[in-house]
């Protein structure tokens, strides 16, 4: 069942992690719908916003790669449910 998400990252020392974070995402295209970032650059930080329409373990295999990042942390936001389009 497909659902929406949205992940909330924060790269401390960006410099350091962004390039990995990036190709992580980029691997993840398919179920990717949007994203937004925020540099912060005289707090050495990027907040980085990403919403997702996918099966809750591709959502969730995204998010533990993201979390598993040096310098990152993130949180997730899952909806219910989509409903089934048709007749």
């Amino acid at each position: 069942m497909e659902r929406v998400a949205v992940i909330g990252a924060i790269l401390e020392q960006p410099r350091l992690s962004q390039k990995l974070f990036n190709d992580t995402v980029s691997s993840f295209k398919g179920i990717v719908k949007g994203r937004m970032g925020i540099p912060l650059a005289e707090e050495d930080m990027a907040v980085i916003s990403i919403t997702l329409q996918g099966e809750l373990d591709e959502i969730n295999a995204l998010t533990g790669k993201l979390g598993s990042l040096p310098h990152v942390t993130v949180k997730t936001a899952v909806s219910g449910g989509l409903k089934k389009k048709g007749p």
